[in-house]
């Protein structure tokens, strides 16, 4: 009877331990703040829009001096694994890396700031600032290139074109940095707000009446094909411009020409002036 009594209680406790090695293991794999908080306050706290809501400017200023807080946030992503990250939904884990993007270019731009005038004075003839590996992400050193081209249009994961207009380059010239967290449940109508925000931006995105020009952005040009992959139903750069003529347009008619695809098409100069709050 003492023999199995002790084999029971060895048994009873091994079983504990078990059971305690386990909980830390589900406490980590859910702790993960998808809400991403920390990086909305500093958002809801440094980001400006104008006053029609096309365009955003950053105050780096403040930012700077709560470097502490952008921080801590970025370590925060840094921390989660690859494992932990493949456990996360699709909509969580692209979320996860719009907002890895714009954080980390945030913390490019003030190693140098206020002694920059543009995101390229941090790189060379023979270097890009998109190219440098300065922070690490899902337990390897990476790069904001690596994360754009890699993890979010290189994966085959996502397919989403819409990101174009979510991931900012701190340049007056990109789409508007969203004064919020991209999050998982709210996430295709984020990106749907941040794409009419751009295209309703006539400073980037315009009719030319004149001479019957669609002038748009750079952006356009350097991306076209991902606006031809039949991703969320687009099969080429015209078809995603007819899908949103009521916001690039200033009336019918224009809408009408553009839906007909009867309109010559100018690709703008991008400005890589920074996003600075003035």
């Amino acid at each position: 009877m003492r023999i199995i009594r002790k084999q029971i209680i060895q048994s009873t406790c091994l079983a504990l331990v078990g059971l305690f090695l386990i909980i830390p293991s589900i406490s980590s794999a859910e702790s993960f703040d998808h809400e991403h908080g920390a990086w909305n306050l500093l958002l809801q706290e440094n980001v400006r829009w104008d006053l029609n809501r096309t365009s955003s400017q950053v105050d780096y200023d403040q930012l700077k001096s709560n470097r502490a807080s952008l921080d801590r946030y970025l370590d925060k992503l840094s921390a989660v694994s690859r494992a932990k990250f493949e456990n996360f939904n699709r909509d969580q884990q692209l979320a996860f890396l719009i907002n890895a993007y714009n954080a980390f270019t945030i913390k490019l731009i003030l190693t140098e700031y206020p002694n920059l005038e543009s995101i390229k004075d941090l790189g060379s003839l023979f270097s890009s600032p998109w190219k440098k590996k300065f922070f690490r992400l899902l337990g390897e050193a990476q790069s904001l290139d690596g994360i754009e081209h890699g993890l979010i249009r290189g994966s085959g994961r996502y397919n989403e074109p819409l990101i174009h207009f979510a991931v900012n380059c701190a340049s007056i010239g990109c789409p508007a940095l969203l004064d919020e967290a991209y999050v998982d449940k709210k996430l295709d109508q984020q990106l749907l707000e941040s794409t009419r925000s751009f295209l309703n931006d006539h400073s980037r995105n315009r009719f030319n009446a004149d001479n019957g020009t669609l002038e748009i952005s750079s952006l356009f040009d350097w991306y076209a094909e991902d606006f031809a992959k039949g991703w969320r139903g687009y099969d080429s750069l015209h078809d995603f411009f007819r899908t949103h003529a009521d916001w690039i347009s200033d009336g019918s008619a224009d809408a009408g020409r553009l839906v007909e695809g009867s309109l010559k098409v100018e690709f703008l100069d991008y400005d890589w002036k920074l996003n600075v709050l003035k």
